[in-house]
């Protein structure tokens, strides 16, 4: 297993683009997580879970912080609306050898928005134009923003081009933009996550509008020859739940997006280049569960699948012999 980022030397810059990435996804997108993801492509951009500035700064900060250096091209993910907190925890992501700091305003929760952070921003550009310059201030890596094209009461276009056109002044150069709005009052976060319309016309507007910034497309997209469609209009997409639940789509990035020689990994390949990591996980008092419930999107479409998931998701809690089970589902992969 990689060393942690404490352990490292001074990191060289990464190559980094946002042609691909996988969006933040709290829960999900743990280290493990991207770990994994990181076995399918090279040249994916993963992004952490979001982390609140006030966790960061008073919490277990090594534990938020922690991430090894096969996961990068790597961004960290904040939420906030303090913006000497943020230039602060952005400070320290450049520290830990983060690649890039994202500020949330997409996200739609209660408990969020009661912390001003997330959605809610987007009705107060001027302070995320203040937040993004503190960070930009504070740090020598870029500083993005991933929003929402609108939240209720505040969701016309000229409200977006003004969000935009405000924080970019700040300096911001990228925007992920997520093509629905956030319906704060009556939606909860899973629903917020597929009621509110697509709306890819007014993310191509926003392109249009401000054809100097990047803009990266995030929502709804499921394949890569989606991907490849959008990508003839904006400068990047990103990819959430169905990078997660169908990970393999990963193991065809590379090639299909950035051009690249490398043989696409088979799914055995993938599985058992996973297997060192859990090891040592293991060695260090872990459970096996804190990585393999992250690969179960691996056992898909084949015969066998439906008992690959279960052996990682049921039985795993009952093996006297967590590796032995780990090979016996890596067996159902022969030939994947």
């Amino acid at each position: 297993m990689p060393e942690e980022h404490a352990n490292l030397p001074p990191k060289a810059p990464t190559l980094l683009s946002r042609r691909f990435s996988v969006a933040p996804m709290m829960d999900w997108t743990d280290r493990h997580c991207r770990f994994f993801l990181r076995q399918l492509s090279r040249h994916t951009l993963l992004y952490t879970e979001m982390v609140t500035s006030g966790a960061l700064l008073h919490g277990d900060r090594a534990r938020f912080l922690r991430h090894s250096a096969a996961e990068y091209p790597l961004a960290l993910q904040l939420g906030g609306s303090v913006p000497s907190e943020l230039a602060a925890c952005a400070k320290l992501a450049e520290e830990a050898g983060y690649d890039e700091v994202n500020l949330n305003v997409g996200c739609p929760s209660d408990r969020v928005q009661n912390n001003m952070i997330g959605a809610c921003l987007m009705a107060h550009p001027a302070l995320v134009a203040d937040c993004v310059k503190a960070m930009r201030d504070a740090v020598s890596i870029p500083v993005t923003v991933k929003h929402r094209i609108g939240i209720d009461g505040r969701d016309s276009y000229a409200e977006l081009r003004d969000f935009i056109g405000q924080v970019c002044e700040a300096g911001c150069q990228s925007f992920t933009v997520h093509a629905r709005i956030a319906i704060l009052s009556g939606l909860s976060p899973k629903e917020n996550r597929e009621v509110p319309p697509l709306r890819y016309d007014v993310a191509a507007q926003v392109k249009e509008d401000f054809p100097d910034l990047e803009i990266i497309l995030n929502g709804g997209i499921k394949t890569l020859e989606a991907c490849q469609t959008h990508l003839q209009t904006f400068d990047g997409v990103m990819l959430g739940r169905e990078a997660y639940h169908n990970p393999y789509l990963l193991a065809q990035v590379d090639q299909q997006l950035f051009g690249s020689a490398t043989p696409v990994i088979s799914r055995i390949e993938a599985m058992q280049s996973m297997r060192p990591y859990i090891a040592q996980h293991l060695s260090e008092g872990g459970a096996m569960h804190h990585v393999t419930r992250h690969m179960l999107g691996l056992g898909q479409g084949f015969p066998g699948a439906r008992r690959f998931r279960q052996l990682l998701s049921v039985d795993i809690h009952k093996a006297a012999e967590p590796l032995a089970l780990f090979d016996q589902a890596a067996q159902l992969l022969q030939g994947r």
